[in-house]
């Protein structure tokens, strides 16, 4: 007989993986046991070697679904004292553990929902079905190793039904830690309504034309019917979310067809089980609210992801619009008295449960371009699942202002933490700052170092140069197309492309249409955007017809043709006079006029021009609007001039917004001017990519920066570069705008780390 001990590494805790692990061994006859240690899973088998090298096989390449396997280790042990294959209590772990990974929430798997409903099953109608292959996870931990009494579920005594379920290795409820029923479980709760009632009343009231506080998997959200215009625009007006498009959920993947126009792609990412809200084009109007997507042919569609949200979809009967549970910019609730604290003024009723939220996590968001997944919020379901890095030294990445997130990195991998939001709100501020020591303490990371953005005003950079720890400042760019090439293992030197909105160059000034040679460790900057004036500084952001008029009043265009003044004058005339007056006096003196090379403020000014934003309500709103009207229209490219200025090559946007005046005043259609755009940055890009490349710059291409949510850009840019025999990538896994600046910050980190080693 031969006896070997093994430690398995990775995302194989909560996923069923000792249960797994059990079946395995039985089946071929081996003795032994299996354990949760720390983060990781080990334990001993005896038997035949044959036998022992068929069990390592199947753990590596046979997990469950929700399982990921790093590593399986075999060494020698001693003779195992018992007969029988066991699953033993969970045993601690060392005092220095290496990193541990958190799994990820998962959608309610087809054999819940079979008992869902089914009438004769005591679990039929519950809506906190889960078993090991679905249901809560990050949001409920509390500490690892994952059990049950290290999770929020600790408080909810298994009823002898219950018990025997999870105590038989031959049951799919074997250790599932979330695991519950009527009997024992959490319960709804409606004013003072428990259970059944409680769901009728919230359904109720939301086919009343009202609007429901529900509580979810990762906070609490709010919930109207998706058919009824006035509570979707009085949902608008409570939330103080004028014009952002609210996601919809619907009951299976046939309604999501029906509603969108919904490929081989999407159906892929809106059944897995991180059933991330994914964004699908072809939006049918007839058949939801013109508020629920104003003025955007695309709607964010996702499936149940709980039992409680198929109950509610049942229950109503038409599709819903689920959103996030706050106010603006704020971080969603999660706790019951802040909810109520929050949202009584918007929700009109609370649909909640006794079972108590640990970490906060919103819903994830996808869009799928030319069949490729981007992700553009990386949340439940999708983090913490961990992403591969070469990193030695634990570190951290502290993130950027917007659309923020921090990233943990130890032992070759890193945990990009969940979205928090825009920083500057205070709340959220406090969220990041929790949210951080949570998944420091679940991961057992203790970052030596923390990467930071150059900008001294973001808050994050300003709390890790607060911490006692080295720190690493990452220029913004280089975060953005160092994360792209550290998912997709690019070793060397690559090309790389970020166009965003703002970022602050290692030159003082604002970046935002750049062009880089690079590596993990470094870059040197060979190409740009031409600068413009953005008049009032940030007023500008929000106002895109004050970045369309410091392009047309700019003095200091690079000689090509300028807009003639007849044509300036028609755009101005439409604008408050006193507006105009202000801007060209702050362009006239330079004063509160930063200028920067920003791709994103192109976008605004050419959304602006064509009269589809004069002001916006949220980030990047203007872009959006722009490939709305853009759609898959064929057009002729915009005028557009690549020169050589103090040793880049520079794309002069002026001749691009000259052109795109002159063609709007001729009467061409804003659809046909908005794709032209469209197409002009890509001609524009590879004319850069061309110059930089015949200069012996780098056949890979890394596509970064938050212009590359825009599917028509990106698609028409990946195609040029393609055609030019290059290599492209861009961001799947990691937010491809600032949602990923974090990932990138600790991949630099780690590889300047590496380099004086």
């Amino acid at each position: 007989m031969s006896v070997r001990r093994f430690r398995v590494l990775g995302t194989v805790q909560g996923v069923g993986f000792r249960p797994f692990v059990y079946r395995t061994a039985v089946g071929l006859g081996l003795d032994g046991w299996v354990a949760n240690v720390d983060g990781h899973v080990e334990g001993e088998v005896a038997g035949d070697l044959r036998a022992i090298d068929e069990f390592a096989a199947r753990i590596r390449t046979g997990a469950p679904p929700l399982a990921h396997v790093r590593l399986v280790g075999l060494s020698t042990a001693h003779a195992v004292p018992c007969r029988g294959f066991h699953v033993r209590r969970s045993a601690p772990g060392p005092a220095r553990a290496t990193a541990r990974d958190v799994p990820p929430d998962a959608a309610v798997c087809d054999a819940c929902l079979r008992e869902l409903y089914d009438p004769a099953d005591r679990r039929h109608r519950y809506p906190f079905i889960n078993c090991t292959d679905c249901g809560p996870r990050a949001t409920i931990i509390e500490g690892l190793p994952y059990d049950r009494v290290r999770t929020t579920m600790r408080r909810f005594p298994l009823c002898p039904d219950c018990a025997s379920e999870y105590a038989d290795p031959g049951d799919r409820r074997f250790h599932a830690e979330p695991v519950a029923c009527p009997v024992c479980g959490p319960r709804l709760a409606w004013a003072d309504q428990r259970g059944e009632d409680a769901l009728r009343a919230a359904a109720q009231a939301i086919a009343d034309g009202g609007i429901v506080a529900v509580k979810g998997l990762g906070g609490y959200q709010l919930v109207c019917d998706a058919d009824d215009d006035d509570a979707v625009s009085e949902l608008r007006l409570r939330k103080h979310r004028p014009a952002k498009p609210f996601a919809v959920m619907v009951r299976d993947i046939e309604t999501a067809a029906h509603l969108a126009r919904v490929g081989g792609t999407e159906r892929a990412v809106l059944t897995s089980p991180a059933r991330p809200v994914t964004l699908v084009a072809g939006l049918r109007r007839h058949s939801l609210a013109p508020q629920v997507a104003p003025g955007v042919p695309r709607i964010g569609l996702f499936l149940p992801t709980t039992g409680l949200h198929h109950l509610l979809l049942d229950e109503v009967a038409r599709p819903l619009v689920v959103t996030s549970g706050n106010l603006g910019d704020e971080p969603i609730a999660i706790a019951d008295d802040e909810a109520r604290r929050a949202l009584s003024a918007v929700a009109d009723g609370f649909l909640t449960h006794d079972r108590p939220i640990r970490a906060r996590y919103d819903d994830s968001v996808v869009r799928i371009a030319d069949r490729t997944r981007i992700t553009v919020r990386r949340a439940r379901g999708l983090a913490p699942a961990p992403l591969p890095l070469a990193v030695t030294v634990p570190l951290a990445g502290a993130g950027a202002q917007l659309k923020h997130t921090f990233t943990l990195a130890g032992d070759g991998r890193a945990y990009l933490g969940p979205h928090t939001g825009d920083l500057s709100d205070a709340a959220t501020y406090a969220a990041f700052r929790r949210a951080y020591d949570d998944l420091k303490r679940l991961t057992g990371i203790e970052p030596e170092i923390l990467a930071h953005d150059l900008h001294p005003g973001y808050l994050s950079t300003q709390w890790a140069l607060e911490r006692p720890l080295r720190g690493i400042a990452v220029q913004h760019h280089h975060a953005h197309v160092a994360a792209v090439a550290a998912e997709h293992g690019v070793r060397g030197s690559f090309l790389g492309i970020a166009y965003d909105g703002l970022g602050l160059g290692d030159d003082g000034t604002l970046w935002g249409g750049e062009i880089l040679v690079a590596d993990l460790s470094g870059y040197r900057r060979v190409g740009r955007f031409a600068t413009a004036p953005l008049p009032g500084g940030d007023a500008a952001v929000r106002h895109p017809s004050r970045t369309a008029l410091g392009h047309l009043l700019d003095a200091e265009a690079l000689g090509t043709p300028r807009p003639s003044p007849g044509l300036v004058r028609r755009f101005t005339d439409l604008l408050d006079p006193a507006e105009v007056s202000a801007v060209r006096a702050m362009v006239t003196r330079r004063v509160n006029c930063p200028r920067a090379s920003s791709a994103g403020r192109l976008f605004d000014t050419a959304a602006a021009l064509l009269g589809l934003a004069d002001a916006v309500g949220y980030e990047g709103e203007a872009a959006v609007r722009l490939e709305a009207a853009a759609g898959t229209t064929h057009a002729v490219p915009l005028a557009h001039k690549i020169v050589r200025l103090g040793g880049l090559w520079v794309y002069d946007s002026s001749s691009t917004v000259a052109d795109l005046l002159e063609r709007r005043a001729s009467g061409e259609p804003v659809p046909h001017l908005a794709a032209a755009f469209h197409l002009t940055l890509a001609h524009a890009t590879s004319g850069l990519v061309a110059r930089a490349v015949e200069e012996g710059a780098p056949r890979t291409v890394c596509l970064g920066g938050g212009c590359f949510v825009n599917g028509r850009l990106l698609v028409e840019v990946r195609r040029r570069l393609r055609a030019q025999g290059l290599r492209v990538l861009v961001g799947g896994e990691v937010p491809v705008g600032d949602g990923g600046i974090s990932y990138g910050q600790a991949a630099v980190a780690a590889a300047r780390v590496a380099k004086e080693r």
